[in-house]
């Protein structure tokens, strides 16, 4: 009985134990999972009222959290610090003589930003342009400033252009020439009377015709004398303004006939085409004329001829003169005989075989020819489908006119002929060369472009260059200004004289307004509007007002010409030329001025009125009276005091409507209106000289002293004039 009751009592225990020992097993659960990492062990729950069997102990997991290495028990839990890649740089292509606009290109950077990379350099920003070559140091520096590296660009072997050019021909077999007429050019000085005696050797009225009574082209002419020998003449302009004209057919003829009016004497024009004979080492035959006239003189103008070492036959010289008078047509035969007589001596020939060589005289537009060229042909024989090269222009010849504008099928040495079918227009003075293909003329056509392109990049680069050298010259001689300084004072230095450049970038910097005509220029042939332009290089006034010449062309006026002076607010100046009444009404819609002449120097006298119409006009200031302080009070109006100077006008008048100055000695104290002005104690509008009065500035502040001048003046303006002169 006593151990049924001790095993009883025995077992009760137990369960108590066992009770309590789930209920602390249950509280560590549920703080182990929140609470692992303390290294606390915990215990596994125990379902509510399983079964244990007796004699048996429940068995117990104890888990615990890993210890990281180099953690000791009790220790916070420290994350691993992220690593952080390293920013790679961006990388710049860079190669020798980068200008700046590639170097923003190669950077993915506006220009703005180039100029603040080289802030602070001995680059002068002022010179920086999109288009200036950098060197390879300051090409470097911006690219390391801006945080970036470069690296060179792979080189890329460029290919050496073959050489597609045609020369002229060889000399060819003297038993293949054959006898040529002679190509004489007339020269001499305007209205000299060059075409009246071109007129009378053809029979034509051609100086009728003229606009102005003078030569403004070049003119080609084949002349048969009765005699049966043929001469092609070439009468030039004795404007001072066609001076290339005159160049170009001293270059191309074989004797000139030198024109001097007997009345009038060796002139400007006279000695310049001497000298052009001279240089083109070509004969001379003097025709004076004008010999009918009463006060005409040959003789003298023989000895001022001696001058310029042209000595005629009758001072012991070799140069023919001849007395003739074109308008009566006196002794024009014996002049077509003394220039036979010298072709004779010349012995003039031409290979009429082989490719076709010649010279452009003059070249002009056409409505309905297009494109058409004047042209002397030297050699071979010039027929219909020929290709022909002159300059950068080519032609396939679809059409040739002689002087009466009548269709011929070939033209031979020493003929001067129109040429229909080129491309383009060439160039007066280009010289013509036959090839065999249009293919051969594509060819050569674009070598010359090319290698005209070479040499102005050569040309710019040489002109980059030289101001590079310039501006490192005063670089270096501003350093060593500073090199008795230290870095610190140096530095300091620079930055005074450079401050200026950082208030504003570049590009935004504020342009002075300068006064400029902008101008398009457009003619009926090459050599009007090339004597125009030589004209215009000598314009010398751009401290006055720039000339700008954004165009210049052969042919009529067109819609294209206004709207380009539309964009550049320029004015349009036409020689010889026209405008359809469409295009007048586009330009008086866009009120683009149109200026049409047919005589060069109403042209340019136009021209330099617009100029002078550019300038603001200057101001004259004319003394109208003067008058002496004599002493100052003060006049109460309202609650002011007003200074009144007390005066007596010594010369002239004081007139109330004109301005005002009050001089101290040699300082000028104020210029302005006077407010009031009285003698005695009337108002009056002048005073004269003799007679006191008293008076009172617009500036009340301002106090006059005995002695003090005042001096009452007026202002007009005067139209000022531009200073270029052209020479005629």
């Amino acid at each position: 009985m006593n151990t049924v009751v001790a095993v009883h009592v025995l077992l009760s225990a137990y369960s108590l134990l066992f009770i309590a020992m789930k209920r602390i097993a249950a509280l560590i659960g549920r703080t182990a999972s929140s609470c692992w990492h303390c290294g606390i062990p915990a215990l596994p729950l125990l379902p509510a009222w399983s079964p244990v069997p007796p004699n048996t102990f429940p068995q117990v997991r104890h888990l615990a959290a890993k210890q990281n290495k180099g953690q000791f028990k009790g220790q916070k839990f420290k994350p691993k610090p992220v690593k952080l890649e390293k920013q790679q740089k961006q990388e710049v292509e860079i190669k020798k003589r980068m200008t700046v606009s590639e170097l923003t290109k190669a950077m993915n950077k506006d220009i703005d930003h180039i100029y603040e990379a080289l802030l602070n350099t001995d680059v002068d920003l002022d010179e920086l342009e999109p288009e200036t070559v950098l060197e390879e140091k300051w090409i470097k520096e911006a690219v390391k400033r801006s945080g970036m590296k470069h690296k060179w660009a792979k080189l890329v072997e460029t290919k050496v252009r073959e050489n597609k050019d045609i020369q002229r021909q060889p000399p060819p077999d003297p038993a293949q020439l054959v006898t040529r007429p002679p190509v004489v050019t007339i020269m001499g000085h305007v209205d000299h009377g060059k075409t009246t005696l071109l007129d009378s050797l053809r029979k034509s009225q051609i100086a009728a015709h003229e606009a102005g009574g003078i030569t403004q082209h070049i003119g080609a002419f084949r002349v048969q004398l009765p005699s049966g020998e043929k001469i092609t003449f070439l009468d030039t302009p004795g404007h001072a303004a066609f001076s290339a004209m005159r160049a170009r057919g001293a270059m191309v003829t074989d004797i000139v006939i030198l024109v001097v009016a007997a009345d009038d004497g060796v002139m400007k024009q006279t000695i310049e085409s001497i000298q052009h004979a001279k240089k083109a080492k070509v004969p001379i035959i003097v025709a004076v004329n004008k010999c009918d006239k009463p006060h005409a003189d040959p003789h003298r103008v023989k000895e001022e001829l001696l001058g310029h070492e042209v000595i005629c036959e009758e001072f012991g010289g070799d140069i023919q003169a001849v007395h003739v008078s074109a308008l009566k047509g006196d002794n024009l035969l014996e002049l077509a005989e003394a220039t036979v007589t010298l072709a004779e001596v010349l012995e003039l020939k031409a290979d009429p075989a082989g490719l076709v060589e010649g010279t452009v005289i003059e070249s002009r537009t056409d409505k309905g020819k297009g494109p058409v060229t004047t042209a002397i042909i030297q050699r071979g024989t010039l027929r219909k489908g020929c290709t022909l090269v002159a300059g950068k222009c080519w032609a396939k010849v679809r059409f040739m006119f002689d002087e009466y504008n009548q269709s011929v099928t070939e033209a031979g040495p020493s003929i001067a002929v129109e040429i229909v079918g080129w491309k383009d227009l060439p160039s007066a003075g280009e010289e013509i060369l036959e090839v065999e293909s249009e293919q051969r003329a594509r060819e050569v056509v674009e070598w010359r472009s090319y290698m005209e392109e070479q040499d102005k990049l050569k040309e710019d680069q040489q002109a980059i260059e030289a101001k590079q050298r310039e501006h490192q010259d005063s670089y270096k001689k501003e350093r060593e200004s500073l090199a008795h300084l230290t870095w610190k004072q140096r530095r300091a230095a620079m930055y005074r004289a450079n401050k200026h450049k950082l208030a504003h970038r570049v590009s935004e910097k504020t342009e002075t307004v300068e006064l400029t005509l902008p101008i398009i220029v457009k003619g009926d042939v090459d050599g009007s509007v090339e004597a125009i332009l030589n004209i215009l290089e000598s314009y010398d006034a751009d401290d006055q007002c720039q000339l700008d010449v954004v165009h210049f062309g052969v042919g009529d006026i067109s819609e294209s010409d206004i709207n380009m002076a539309e964009t550049f607010s320029g004015t349009i100046y036409g020689f010889n030329v026209a405008a359809n009444k469409s295009v007048q009404q586009i330009a008086a819609k866009k009120e683009i001025p149109i200026r049409l002449h047919r005589v060069i120097y109403k042209l340019i006298d136009e021209l330099k009125e617009d100029l002078s119409n550019k300038l603001p006009p200057t101001m004259e200031e004319n003394i109208i009276g003067e008058a002496s302080v004599l002493v100052m009070f003060y006049v109460t109006v309202g609650k002011k005091k007003i200074p009144v100077a007390g005066c007596r006008v010594h010369k002239g008048q004081l007139d109330i409507k004109m301005k005002f100055r009050l001089i101290r000695g040699r300082d000028v104290l104020w210029e302005g209106s006077v407010i009031t002005l009285k003698h005695l104690k009337d108002d009056v509008l002048t005073v004269k000289a003799g007679m006191e009065c008293g008076l009172s500035l617009d500036n009340e502040e301002l106090e006059f002293k005995p002695g003090d001048e005042i001096v009452c003046y007026s202002e007009s303006a005067t139209k000022q004039k531009i200073s270029w002169d052209p020479g005629f």
